[in-house]
């Protein structure tokens, strides 16, 4: 009876160290290890890959983000605010995404079918608003010309980066309501125009964030 409750306790004891000794190694030591090594190498991106403007954290580089209009009395969706190059849709219209605005609560898309029939309505629906709201100035947008990111959201509806084409018919657009040339404007897409990575993954890209954050510089001077 004395042997087996000392072997019980001895067992206990060990278990108890084990235990102490695995929380300290792998609940304090480890992830302050990895926390000096990625604040110490990789500051910019375990911080979130922050972006910031006049002295002020306006969001990160990751993460898209929408640019409305306050809401009118009555209204339920926003109105795009067109000063500003827009993201892809993610609003509920002309999107195939579950997230609305952005929202990093939620992400994710509905899987609807290509034949679906809200689909097509909003593919419709957001593609005459981008040819209405970027024909400007004599400027005119064509259907063909309409990008698949400019009526569709990504999969994870967070995406903060659009095509070249998208940003580029938007260039006409945002010269007039921000009183720019549109050389300037398009000089701003093509300085903020990333290559694909390494040379051969993924496609061209625009961050909509880090370009109007630029273009609020510009327009600002």
């Amino acid at each position: 009876m004395n042997n087996s409750v000392t072997n019980t306790a001895r067992l206990l004891w060990a278990g108890l160290r084990a235990l102490l000794v695995l929380t300290v190694v792998c609940g304090v030591i480890y992830p302050l290890a990895i926390t000096g090594v990625a604040q110490g190498l990789f500051h910019d991106k375990a911080n979130g890959s922050e972006i910031s403007a006049n002295g002020k954290v306006v969001g990160s580089s990751l993460i898209g983000q929408s640019y409305n209009l306050p809401l009118k009395k009555g209204q339920e969706t926003p109105e795009p605010d067109l000063k500003w190059f827009q993201p892809r849709p993610a609003n509920g219209l002309g999107t195939n995404s579950v997230n609305t605005q952005y929202k990093l609560i939620l992400s994710g898309a509905t899987n609807r079918s290509g034949d679906n029939k809200d689909l097509i309505d909003w593919v419709t629906a957001a593609k005459k608003a981008v040819i209405k709201d970027n024909s400007v100035n004599g400027y005119t947008v064509r259907p063909s010309d309409v990008p698949a990111d400019a009526v569709t959201s990504s999969g994870s509806g967070l995406d903060p980066d659009i095509s070249p084409q998208y940003a580029d018919i938007q260039v006409h657009r945002i010269a007039e309501k921000n009183g720019l040339s549109v050389a300037q404007v398009q000089k701003l897409v093509d300085e903020h125009t990333d290559s694909r990575t390494l040379g051969f993954i993924g496609e061209p890209r625009v961050n909509v964030l880090e370009l109007n954050v630029a273009l609020e510089a510009l327009a600002g001077k």
